[in-house]
C-alpha cells in the first residue's frame, strides 16, 4: 500500500546555474539539481530519503497534508534595495 504525503518544496535558482532545493517542513531536507527537471527528481528522492530515516528512528513523519502556501505582492514607497 502506498500512503501519500504532500510536502512543500522551494526551488531557488542559482546564480551559477541550476536549483537548490529546500523541503521547511523536513528540516536539513535540502538538495539540488542541474535543471528543474532534475531538481524536482532529487527532491523526491531527498524526501524519500529522510522519511526512511525518520522511520527507521521510530520518529514521527510530518506532512503538509493540511497547510498551504500562498504568494502575496505588497507594495512600498520609494525605491527598495534587493539583497
Amino acid at each position: 500500500m502506498t500512503n501519500v504525503q504532500n510536502y512543500h518544496v522551494i526551488y531557488k535558482s542559482e546564480p551559477e546555474g541550476g536549483y537548490t532545493v529546500s523541503v521547511p517542513t523536513l528540516p536539513g531536507c535540502v538538495t539540488y539539481g542541474k535543471s528543474l527537471d532534475e531538481a524536482k527528481t532529487m527532491a523526491a528522492d531527498a524526501i524519500a530519503g529522510y522519511i526512511e530515516s525518520l522511520k527507521k528512528h521510530n520518529e514521527p513523519v510530518p506532512s503538509d497534508n493540511d497547510s498551504f502556501i500562498s504568494s502575496m505582492s505588497v507594495g512600498f514607497p520609494g525605491p527598495v534595495v534587493y539583497a
